[in-house]
């Protein structure tokens, strides 16, 4: 019986460190994909230019990135459409992951209609819009 313990201890303590492995290596992935979706959003698309307000000397406001802004230029012809605030897209309330994967794929919101300039209608592949949501998704929607 002694015996029998000791193999029914480790077995539960190698399924355990499997089961930890898993984890951890999800906990990896998405950590991964949210990395690549904080350089796209930050260094590629560069959402911040308009999705965050700016001080007098032009940086964006500490605290508030990704959190909504009046936007600072206008087109140079009258576009009826044309957005003059950028929304809070931190979290991205109000959005469905398979929603907000397919704007960044297709441009098209959930109600299969384009942005409103001067937003840019993305064509990202599926990977890089899933990094993009994950990152969006992960930041506190809250304005501070």
């Amino acid at each position: 019986m002694k015996k029998t313990g000791i193999v029914t201890t480790v077995g539960l303590g190698l399924l355990l460190m499997v089961c930890l492995g898993l984890s951890f290596a999800e906990a990896q992935a998405t950590a991964a994909k949210i990395a690549r979706g904080k350089y796209l959003v930050n260094s590629v698309a560069r959402c911040g230019e308009c999705h965050s307000p700016h001080d007098e000397k032009g940086e964006p406001v500490p605290g508030k990135e990704l959190k909504g802004a009046t936007l600072t230029f206008k087109p140079i012809a009258p576009i009826p459409v044309w957005a003059d605030k950028a929304p809070n897209i931190a979290g991205l309330r109000g959005w469905e992951q398979d929603d907000a994967v397919k704007f960044f794929m297709t441009g098209l919101a959930y109600n299969d209609l384009p942005a409103r300039p001067p937003m840019p209608s993305y064509k990202m592949n599926k990977e890089d819009a899933e990094a993009v949501v994950a990152y969006l998704k992960s930041l506190s929607p809250t304005a501070k």
